[in-house]
């Protein structure tokens, strides 16, 4: 069997699994300390539940079919283990493992390029101490988390020469949202500076076919005529409410570019998904860098922070390109001694930007609320249309009807719900105290029974039986 594909040393198995472990457990205990959210991780759980029931999978959130959110026809995998036992564990865990063992098709594309064994080893170090590794780990469930080894393992068959397969791994990166078509045509743009036009074509093709079959077909069936890709109105508003709008005024009106953007958050961005690996590149990393820029691109024009941080997942992508731009670094001298400076430069740098400290505080906010929250929990019944507040959403999402009040654009109406379970003074991500304390009063004027903890929690049911209809 050829050096590149030989199974990995058995140490480096025995790591991806115990950073696994580390990182389920993270994710676990921020989920257990009520830091997750309704956006994301109880609008996937949702989604995939109703799918294992075989029950239309709409978001009561969204109010919108689980494909018609990114496309991503991969969740409906995750459904076959929640028709075994129902638990947003699945979520977390398959999250944590694609993100450790992510390190193996890396070991794979640094044998390939003729690297020492332990230089093979500072390539996955490199990925784990990518400082939006831990902290997309944390950020709820997203499902484009799932397809970072076939993003690594894309570099792997196409210098292996391996086309079925490097198309296969494309295929599958647009199963998991329809934001890796900016990802897959990079790998295009890659292959076109190679020299490579065959691959490029059946790329960048590949990724525009895929955005048209969504935009043209399977977003206006889902969603309605005027449907199309999220990004489309709510990234990029200030260049058109469609794709096709963004896409002609980012070509013709580059004046709106200049008056919107926010440049120096760009170079502050740009600074960051570099910075921990920078030392590592060499000329010969360009074309794997310049495969990064579609994503790139979008992340500085959007008009939504978040994009342009290292906190959310939008960057993960990039991390996996970055890594194997150094690797490409590092094979010109493949026998060099392990560079330690650099790579303990890499070290300080995901102390100063990776968020374990949330533990020791911003996580730890609600700790002395859990008895009186999970008492509540468990007195609400299983089949109850329910609104409850953002980060009590993922512990209650596996029913047919869950929301929470939000402060814009709120559709909450009491006649349409069996039960409430809010804390005014605790209201949560897109919500309000006097929202939920005015749903509240609306619920004890008709009569439903309410109980409440000193905490300011305090549950509501309507007890009527046609409440239940």
């Amino acid at each position: 069997m050829p050096e590149s594909r030989s199974l990995p040393p058995r140490n480096l198995s025995l790591g991806c699994v115990a950073i696994f472990l580390v990182l389920w457990g993270c994710a676990a205990a921020r989920h257990a300390l009520l830091q997750s959210n309704a956006y994301d991780l109880g609008l996937f759980d949702q989604w995939i539940w109703l799918v294992s029931r075989g029950l239309p999978p709409i978001s009561s959130m969204e109010e919108v079919h689980i494909l018609a959110d990114h496309g991503a026809w991969a969740l409906y995998w995750a459904a076959v283990p929640y028709r075994l036992l129902g638990s947003v564990q699945w979520l977390l865990a398959s999250q944590a493992a694609a993100l450790s063992f992510t390190a193996l098709p890396l070991w794979w594309v640094g044998r390939q390029a003729g690297l020492s064994p332990k230089l093979c080893w500072l390539g996955c170090g490199l990925w784990w101490l990518q400082p939006v590794v831990f902290n997309a780990n944390l950020f709820d469930f997203h499902p484009e988390v799932w397809v970072m080894p076939a993003l690594a393992g894309c570099y792997w068959a196409s210098r292996a020469q391996r086309p079925w397969l490097w198309f296969g791994l494309l295929l599958l990166l647009l199963g998991c949202r329809d934001g890796l078509v900016l990802v897959v045509a990079g790998l295009g743009l890659e292959q076109a500076l190679r020299r490579r036009w065959v691959w490029a074509g059946a790329a960048i093709g590949l990724a525009l076919g895929w955005l048209a079959l969504l935009n043209r077909w399977l977003y206006p069936l889902l969603k309605g005529s005027d449907a199309g890709p999220k990004a489309a109105g709510a990234l990029f508003s200030y260049l058109g409410d469609s794709l096709d709008q963004v896409l002609l005024n980012m070509l013709t009106r580059p004046d709106l570019l200049l008056q919107h953007v926010d440049w120096s958050g760009g170079l502050v961005y740009l600074l960051l998904i570099s910075v921990a690996v920078a030392p590592f590149w060499r000329r010969v990393s360009l074309p794997v860098l310049a495969g990064a820029f579609p994503l790139v691109l979008v992340n500085v024009l959007s008009e939504e922070a978040p994009q342009r941080t290292l906190v959310h997942h939008y960057s993960l992508p990039i991390a996996v390109m970055v890594v194997v731009a150094a690797m490409d670094g590092l094979a010109l001298q493949p026998r060099q001694p392990v560079p330690w400076r650099r790579f303990g430069w890499s070290v300080v740098c995901w102390a100063a930007l990776a968020k374990p400290w949330f533990f020791t505080g911003p996580y730890l906010e609600r700790v002395n609320q859990l008895p009186a929250i999970r008492e509540a929990i468990a007195a609400v019944p299983a089949e109850a249309r329910l609104s409850t507040t953002s980060y009590l959403v993922p512990q209650l999402s596996q029913r047919q009807q869950v929301s929470f009040p939000r402060t814009r654009r709120d559709t909450t109406r009491l006649e349409q719900l069996d039960a409430l379970l809010l804390n005014p003074k605790d209201p949560g991500w897109g919500s309000s105290r006097a929202r939920q304390q005015e749903l509240l009063r609306e619920a004890r004027a008709a009569g439903w029974s309410c109980r409440r903890w000193s905490n300011g929690l305090e549950l509501c049911q309507n007890d009527a039986p046609e409440g239940r209809s």
